[in-house]
């Protein structure tokens, strides 16, 4: 059975590909992720041509870090995918503060359209100096 490819990407850490040299591609949920997280790292602005896409994420990780910030991180997160990611079904945001390590964790749930299995995708954000 031939796998039916339905969202193909240019990989952003541009490795070749081992057999033929050509630029590394990702495909369906791997695509989905790397667009997930350029979006959580877009500043508003900061796209030639596209002022539009973004949030104010960054600027919130200079905020206290609470709880507070922690819910306004997961609206905006929340927001900025409804808007800017039309190929994930989005189904809850988690953002929790870690003391510890000074970021938040983030935990993302959601379905891609045209893939029954629900993808939970982590990560952190933390403020560079």
């Amino acid at each position: 059975m031939k796998t039916v490819r339905i969202y193909k990407d240019l990989d952003l850490s541009f490795t070749p590909h081992p057999g033929t040299g050509d630029l590394g591609m990702k495909f369906d949920i791997n695509s989905v992720k790397q667009s997930l997280r350029i979006l959580l790292l877009t500043a508003n602005g900061e796209r030639p041509f596209n002022y539009l896409i973004g949030s104010p994420i960054y600027m919130m990780l200079f905020e206290p870090m609470d709880l507070v910030t922690a819910n306004m991180l997961e609206a905006q997160i929340t927001l900025l995918i409804t808007q800017f990611e039309p190929r994930c079904k989005l189904e809850l945001v988690e953002v929790s503060p870690n003391f510890d390590l000074n970021q938040y964790d983030i935990t993302i749930s959601f379905y891609v359209v045209g893939n029954p299995e629900p993808i939970t995708y982590s990560t952190f954000l933390k403020r560079a100096r």
